[in-house]
């Protein structure tokens, strides 16, 4: 018998996989966690329901989470991220050179399967820079500060991820800024659900001075087009000339990415 699992995009579309095994299915104390082995995609971490990473196409998402806000600042030396329990992003911060990393996971869980099922991700957590805080990244944000850049890596705003996309967070995180600081989120589709990056854009926009959308192309994320967010109160450009090595993220991709479709300018407007 075939196993597969299958996301539901919208209530007429979904994304299917077909696996080979359920590695782990584990019941958190914020949400329900499924680690798949895939035949096309390798290992695949499900969060209530919706794809989280895979190994064969997560370098897409956090290469472009944070590395064009890490080359936007002229010298990210503290770097806070919210969410990001697999490790990805700090993976990929950690190729600046900065000073620290610090990483505000609200499920141990998380970080925990990550370790254990998606090594080449979760090896950050091997750097001493690299520090690990479980708790509530709204709360962490109140309480510390100067950062030269924050990324917001979380789930959609569902669950434990709402109030990471509300305005009064977004004040929060100003204040927990450097004055030439940068913050960068994940904000959704805008092929399915335009009023979430929409919203995203519209409240950094009562913070922040300068507010820009930019793309990247995941296929397994819905409809495989993926905006992010990023926001400061200095001009968002290449401040940084950098050599990376990375698989999707370039100098012509951190230009070309903040290039929108017509509909996707189009449906902020007031």
């Amino acid at each position: 018998m075939e196993l597969w699992f299958d996301e539901m995009h919208t209530r007429n579309v979904r994304l299917g996989f077909r696996i080979k095994r359920e590695l782990e299915h584990v019941r958190s104390e914020f949400q329900d966690i499924h680690v798949f082995e895939t035949y096309d995609y390798g290992n695949l971490l499900v969060i209530d329901g919706t794809v989280q990473t895979t190994e064969r196409d997560e370098f897409v998402y956090h290469e472009m989470i944070v590395h064009v806000p890490m080359l936007t600042h002229p010298n990210p030396r503290r770097v806070l991220i919210i969410g990001g329990g697999d490790g990805g992003a700090a993976r990929e911060a950690l190729k600046h050179e900065p000073e620290e990393v610090h990483v505000v996971e609200i499920d141990k869980m998380v970080v925990e399967l990550s370790r254990k099922y998606l090594p080449g991700i979760a090896k950050s957590y091997e750097d001493s820079r690299v520090h690990l805080h479980v708790g509530d990244g709204i709360k962490f944000v109140e309480e510390n500060g100067e950062f030269d850049v924050i990324i917001i890596d979380s789930t959609d705003p569902v669950g434990p991820a709402v109030g990471l996309f509300e305005k009064k967070f977004y004040e929060n995180v100003k204040n927990a800024l450097t004055p030439k600081g940068i913050v960068a989120q994940q904000s959704g589709t805008p092929y399915y659900h335009p009023e979430e990056f929409c919203n995203v854009k519209r409240n950094l926009s009562g913070v922040f001075k300068y507010v820009r959308t930019y793309l990247a192309y995941i296929p397994t994320y819905p409809s495989g087009m993926w905006t992010f967010s990023i926001a400061s109160d200095e001009e968002i450009k290449l401040r940084r000339n950098i050599s990376l090595r990375t698989k999707y993220f370039n100098l012509n991709i951190y230009r070309s990415a903040f290039a929108l479709p017509n509909f996707v300018e189009e449906y902020c407007k007031d």
